[in-house]
Formats: C-alpha cells, structure tokens, sequence
C-alpha cells in the first residue's frame, strides 16, 4: 500500500440511492464509492441514514445512473440478450 492511497480514496466520490422508506423508521438505500454501480444496500434508521450521509458527502444519485446500475444488474443477471442470438439459419 502507498501513502498515497487514503487521500486519493477519501477524494472518491459517494454515492446514495434511496430504495424504500419503511414505515418512516428505517430508509433502505444504496451506497456507492466512485463507481454507482458496484454498491452496498444499507438500512438505517432516518436520523442515522442523514447524520451517514452527510459525514460521506454523498451524491444522491441522478436518474441517468439509476438506470443505468439497473440496466447493468439486468445484464449480468439475465446476461445480453443481443449477443445470444442463434445462428441456426445459417
């Protein structure tokens, strides 16, 4: 490991997309560090999910890159369907 590596890891941006609100007790949410699409699902209560947040600086995540972790969850768990098709008439 370099000295390097916590500053550059701290200058990582985070990011935070809200799935669900339970019962206005606990948020359920995503939370990412430089790259949206490789996330973990958190829950906290509200107070803990802002006081998380805002100790991260996160970005809450645009609807762009919502579809996109989406799109991407999609295809690895179905696989791309454009590169399956068959060549039987060939």
């Amino acid at each position: 490991m370099t000295a390097d590596f916590p500053s550059s890891f701290d200058a990582l941006p985070r990011f935070v997309r809200v799935r669900n609100v339970v019962e206005g007790r606990f948020v359920e949410f995503d939370f990412a560090i430089g790259e949206p699409s490789l996330y973990v699902e958190l829950v906290l209560p509200p107070a803990a999910f802002e006081e998380f947040c805002r100790h991260n600086h996160v970005t809450m995540m645009t609807e762009e890159q919502a579809q996109q972790v989406d799109a991407d969850m999609v295809k690895w768990r179905y696989g791309d369907q454009d590169s399956h098709s068959t060549e039987v008439d060939q």
